[in-house]
């Protein structure tokens, strides 16, 4: 008999914790959470601000890793940016005002890509892990970039302009009460980025918080990623 998902639900896959060393010489730890049958592809987590709680348990992407190897067939990459902690462990490093954490960023993409092998990867930012995206996931082998609530409080227009040459996709969900960067503002400030596709969520706030908002952003990844797996079941 079927259940109906709650936050507290771990749906059935395969997770395995890892530690990377970047080119800078830090040690990251992290986990890949995987299907148990063929994937349809993977996502690379990049949590919120570290100074302000975020870590890859942050609870879209905890979530995330407990139910979309499950439902959507995806595999979830989740880490710890160097100086954050979380229950796996914590990366060696401090905080650098997404300044080194470039070398986060780049390390963990050749990870996925020259150790697990994935396909049709996603970089997903949420909060300050999109600043980490624009400016440093541009790694040729990726398909694209999902930001969660963007506030573009370290990114440029350079970096703006960088992804609009390049072509690639970029989706942002943004929530229609972010106090960081609302829908109006975000069109106004993803200008220089041609080819963005800005999907305002109502009711939403910038933590996402709610299983409406968490299905909202699991459906939407899905859409991008295993579009034949929607819609996502309430109950497993």
């Amino acid at each position: 008999m079927s259940e109906l998902i709650r936050p507290s639900t771990v749906l059935p896959g395969v997770r395995t914790s890892f530690n990377v060393r970047t080119e800078d010489g830090i040690d990251l730890v992290g986990e890949i959470a995987r299907p148990i049958e063929k994937s349809t592809g993977s996502i690379l987590a990049l949590h919120p601000l570290p100074t302000a709680g975020g870590m890859m348990d942050s609870h879209v992407f905890k979530k995330a890793a407990n139910r979309l190897p499950a439902m959507g067939g995806i595999n979830v990459i989740r880490f710890n940016t160097r100086g954050t902690t979380s229950e796996a462990g914590t990366s060696s490093g401090h905080f650098d005002n997404a300044i080194s954490e470039r070398f986060d960023v780049e390390a963990m993409i050749n990870y996925c890509f020259d150790e697990l092998k994935l396909e049709n990867l996603w970089v997903v930012g949420w909060s300050f892990g999109t600043d980490l995206a624009l400016k440093f996931a541009r790694d040729k082998r990726i398909q694209g970039l999902i930001l969660l609530s963007p506030p573009l409080r370290f990114s440029t227009d350079e970096d703006l302009n960088w992804w609009s040459t390049d072509g690639r996709p970029v989706i942002a969900l943004v929530p229609e009460h972010d106090e960081y960067l609302n829908p109006d503002a975000a069109r106004q400030r993803f200008a220089p980025l041609k080819q963005i596709s800005i999907i305002a969520v109502e009711d939403a706030k910038h933590l996402w918080v709610g299983e409406p908002a968490v299905y909202r952003v699991l459906s939407e990844i899905t859409q991008v990623i295993a579009p034949d797996h929607l819609p996502l079941p309430q109950e497993y």
